[in-house]
């Protein structure tokens, strides 16, 4: 997955309509072949409302429509690579396979590459216009073949590794066995069913919840419908908490809010800005963790203006809602909210927390964020919590954690040294109820504070993920990540290099300081990288 460089590009039609050899192909002027290549990267499509997903099921649905239209039987495998898919077809049929698949690329152009399960690299792929593309294909154990997209916007290239792969399975006896390890068997029943399975079985980017046209059952054997030791079948659910501090009512009631505020920067106005960074962090879920349940947005009594509600999938949870003592609310203290998310009704046992400031960058499984027993992963920053008790100088951050470390001490005996990296939270609902009933005064005192107070924990951030971690439900994991601060003088450089690069799980834009005057330059230089980041709208947008 990169940026497409900037030449003509064309559109392919549904794989399944203009591949099936009964139907010509319509050629509307939204719906026609491509009219120019690259020479850097081959023929490349256009499709709107690009995803991953989207471009991995078109490239497997086209494979499959190629073989129906001539009769070829196939089935898919659980195969070893999330990106793309699998499907096996007999060595018997090799003649007809290559036969349709030269037919369809050459009424399509895409790529072609011959994979050797025992080669130290990968082959690159080949534009199919290139006979030497096919030089090795008669031969071949293993084809793999994509068609390359982007987005209208030319923000994305989804390539090669969005392919479908065509195993060529060789008969032994009664078995058909398979050319390469997959996850599940070495071979199936030669005269066997087809049988369907759920679309988790074959990426681990899919989960129970996807939408099926992303991931749709697929037809496939027996052998494969078996729960793996490390498949994660629990739902997960994303918590996001927002606030729009440019709304006159809410700036009203934040005006006439009693409480202390003790530290610049609990009163910074930044720490309320509303960027639009929800809107492309909700994106990010949908382009890139699209196993994800259900998102919930906490707000106090506020809903985005882009945010189409009602839909299945996103809810808007306020305040008024989750708070366990309604005297407690109008609240203005991010630690005061979170300590209440665990309340959000149908909330999953295992969730994460986002910032609004925080993105999945790339394509990630569950299994960054949980084992498949359920246990969260959680991620220690490199700094060290400062030694000593809570200090007039400490900044929240820092007296917050300090008060999680009195507190787990005296609870387990155990030190706690490190914060926490800017990485979306992995949380167990349990812990944070099970925390709250130890901790009930602490708990209490932070839920009442309207801002930031030198008496808070920072339940979700640290004390949560280091209670699950000394009850068994937590370990400490890793992940390529960005942290970036924009109130610094490079900040269009290093936004470039993050989105050139696309190799980040996940990353961070966050501001506690800019002053107005950084504001305005700012948002063009962000409003020009989250649309080229994310330039697929999620299904919540208007």
């Amino acid at each position: 997955m990169t940026a497409v460089s900037d030449h003509a590009v064309g559109r392919i039609p549904d794989a399944a309509t203009h591949f099936a050899r009964e139907r010509p192909a319509p050629r509307s002027a939204a719906d026609t072949g491509p009219t120019t290549f690259s020479a850097e990267h081959g023929d490349v499509y256009v499709e709107p409302g690009l995803t991953p997903l989207a471009a991995r099921e078109a490239n497997r649905s086209a494979l499959s429509a190629l073989l129906d239209a001539v009769g070829v039987p196939h089935f898919a495998v659980r195969g070893t690579a999330d990106h793309g898919t699998v499907i096996a077809v007999a060595e018997e049929d090799r003649e007809r396979v290559l036969s349709v698949v030269f037919r369809g690329l050459s009424q399509f152009p895409g790529h072609l590459s011959v994979v050797d399960p025992d080669a130290p690299r990968p082959a690159k792929p080949v534009s199919s216009r290139d006979p030497r593309a096919w030089r090795d294909a008669p031969g071949a154990r293993i084809l793999q073949v994509s068609w390359y997209r982007t987005d209208p916007g030319r923000h994305l290239l989804l390539g090669h590794e969005y392919g479908c792969a065509i195993e060529f399975w060789q008969r032994h006896g009664t078995h058909l066995v398979a050319p390469r390890a997959n996850r599940a068997t070495w071979a199936v029943a030669a005269e066997g069913p087809n049988v369907l399975g759920a679309g988790r079985l074959f990426s681990r980017f899919v989960s129970d919840w996807t939408p099926a046209p992303l991931a749709p059952a697929l037809a496939t054997r027996p052998e494969f419908l078996v729960n793996c030791a490390d498949d994660i079948a629990f739902p997960v659910d994303a918590v996001y908490t927002w606030v729009d501090g440019n709304d006159p009512v809410w700036q009203e009631r934040k005006a006439q809010a009693k409480g202390e505020v003790y530290h610049a920067e609990s009163a910074s106005d930044a720490r309320f800005i509303s960027r639009d960074e929800l809107r492309y962090s909700v994106r990010s879920l949908h382009l890139f963790a699209p196993w994800i349940r259900n998102v919930y947005i906490v707000t106090d009594d506020q809903v985005p203006d882009w945010l189409c509600e009602g839909l299945p999938g996103l809810r808007i949870a306020t305040h008024r809602e989750i708070f366990r003592d309604p005297a407690d609310l109008p609240v203005f203290n991010s630690h005061a909210i979170e300590s209440q998310l665990h309340r959000i009704e149908g909330l999953a046992e295992h969730f994460l927390y986002f910032n609004d400031d925080m993105f999945i960058g790339r394509p990630v499984s569950p299994h960054a964020f949980f084992t498949p027993t359920g246990t969260a992963r959680y991620f220690p920053s490199r700094n060290r919590i400062p030694q000593g008790p809570v200090a007039p100088t400490d900044t929240p951050v820092d007296a917050a954690c300090k008060n999680n470390r009195a507190l787990l001490k005296e609870r387990f005996g155990r030190v706690i040294t490190q914060p926490m990296e800017h990485i979306p939270y992995a949380l167990r609902r349990s812990a944070m109820e099970e925390a709250e009933r130890d901790f009930p005064e602490a708990w209490a005192r932070t839920s009442a504070s309207r801002f930031r107070a030198m008496t808070d924990l920072s339940p979700t951030s640290s004390l949560a993920l280091y209670y699950a971690a000394l009850t068994g439900r937590a370990q400490p994991g890793s992940m390529p990540f960005t942290y970036l601060q924009l109130a610094v003088p490079d900040l269009a450089e290093r936004l470039q290099r993050l989105l050139d690069s696309r190799d980040q799980d996940t990353f961070c834009l966050n501001d506690a300081f800019s002053t107005p005057e950084d504001i305005e330059a700012q948002q063009e230089l962000l409003d020009g990288f989250l649309n080229s980041y994310f330039p697929t709208p999620s299904p919540y947008e208007r």
